[in-house]
């Protein structure tokens, strides 16, 4: 039995419709992370972050940053000593929003160790920031586990 050429084009039209209508199904059940909620109010305040780099990079040494599955551990400069360090330490991961990770902290010597709950693995971007004798500092550095 041969099938005329009409119910041909019109199959391909059906199943072209049903494969457009399983993407638009499938894309409006795909999960997005934000990277941040307020992303114009982040923005705006940018220059802040700006600042807070450049003042990064007028430290007389770079920080030292070292990383296991466990933790990751932070070594100021020697510009620090003998001065009080507050600050927040933020691993992002792009890849899921519950994955990540906020630690605030203060130490008085020149070492921060933050510890890992169980084990990380993955890219993450560490955000640094922290304040010392009234100037604010920010750095950001990729780390892998």
């Amino acid at each position: 039995m041969r099938i005329s050429w009409g119910y041909k084009i019109a199959a391909v039209y059906i199943l072209f419709v049903a494969g457009i209508l399983f993407l638009a199904y499938k894309a409006s059940h795909q999960h997005f992370d934000l990277v941040t909620e307020n992303y114009y109010a982040a923005e705006l305040k940018y220059q802040d972050v700006i600042d807070h780099q450049n003042n990064v990079s007028a430290l007389s040494a770079p920080l030292e940053i070292r990383n296991s599955s466990n933790q990751v551990v932070i070594s100021f400069p020697k510009d620090f000593a003998g001065q009080p360090i507050t600050g927040e330490a933020y691993l992002y991961c792009p890849s899921d929003e519950k994955k990540d990770l906020r630690k605030k902290f203060e130490i008085h010597d020149l070492r921060y160790q933050l510890l890992l709950p169980g084990r990380f693995s993955g890219q993450y971007q560490l955000k640094l920031s922290w304040n010392s004798g009234g100037k604010e500092y920010y750095q950001e550095e990729k780390i892998m586990f």
